[in-house]
């Protein structure tokens, strides 16, 4: 590289300097904290796994099985996640957990909302078929997003498709319905109302008043008000009133009947 510069007034001094390409500096890697690695070292248990033919899956080495019981092998979840990122190519890494899938939301909230219609139109099998989608579209949310809001569309979902259940006369599944609504959501008092219907149904009548006991143990004013108050989401004020007392009528009805029958039977003599 040539420049001119001056050593003493009135002259000038040309000549040639040159300089190499630059190194880019290299970044030193910390070493890692020993303890740390100690603890990885022990955690760590190496499986036989190999990549499927998709080349982006994990399969047992065995058997080429995502879901290997021989193995005990169990390469699901992991795959989900590289099927999100390869599907979303511009996702170079997950979000944060407030960053929501909109159109997830608009599909589970639309299918719902139709399931809705049908029910309201006594189109039970058919509500209870949207509703089935709808539970498919919400447990599909990114492993990244907040689980919170899984839970509350499923448990929604759910429940809306026990009360479907209930309607058609099928309370073995209204019930498996009403149980998944209370392990996703246990303080929720609407699940426990659906199993308490269902056992009812059922002629299970103390399960069917020790659910609804426990539903209401999680209301702040421990009231039957306060139930109905959360019940209103789904059905209309008045008629919920309606059938929340009628229950609750043929709840203590049954309840004084099985122990008239328990008197009468001990009160049966004994023949010789």
């Amino acid at each position: 590289m040539s420049h001119s510069h001056s050593h003493a007034p009135g002259g000038q001094h040309s000549h040639s300097h040159s300089h190499g390409p630059q190194q880019p500096q290299q970044q030193q890697v910390p070493a890692p904290d020993p303890t740390l690695q100690a603890l990885i070292d022990q955690d760590f248990k190496q499986v036989p796994l190999k990549l499927g033919p998709e080349q982006h899956l994990a399969v047992c080495e065995a058997h080429s099985l995502e879901k290997c019981s021989e193995c005990d092998l169990d390469f699901q979840v992991i795959n989900r996640m590289a099927r999100i990122l390869i599907s979303n190519p511009n996702l170079l890494c997950p979000p944060p957990a407030n960053v929501v899938t909109q159109k997830l939301t608009q599909m589970v909230t639309g299918t719902k909302e139709e399931g809705n219609t049908l029910f309201k139109k006594g189109l039970h099998a058919q509500a209870i078929s949207r509703y089935t989608a709808a539970a498919t579209f919400a447990v599909q949310r990114p492993p990244w997003e907040a689980n919170q809001l899984m839970r509350e569309e499923l448990s929604t979902v759910m429940s809306n498709r026990s009360a479907a259940f209930y309607e058609a006369h099928d309370y073995i599944s209204a019930l498996a319905d009403a149980e998944t609504v209370i392990q996703l959501r246990r303080n929720w008092s609407k699940g426990h109302f659906r199993k308490a219907k269902a056992l009812h149904a059922l002629g299970q009548i103390a399960e069917a008043s020790e659910a609804i006991r426990l539903g209401l143990s999680f209301e702040p004013n421990n009231s039957v008000s306060s139930l109905v108050y959360i019940l209103c989401h789904y059905y209309s004020y008045s008629r919920l009133i309606q059938e929340l007392n009628q229950f609750l009528m043929d709840l203590l009805a049954a309840q004084r009947k099985s122990e008239e029958e328990k008197v009468k039977t001990r009160n049966i003599p004994i023949s010789a």
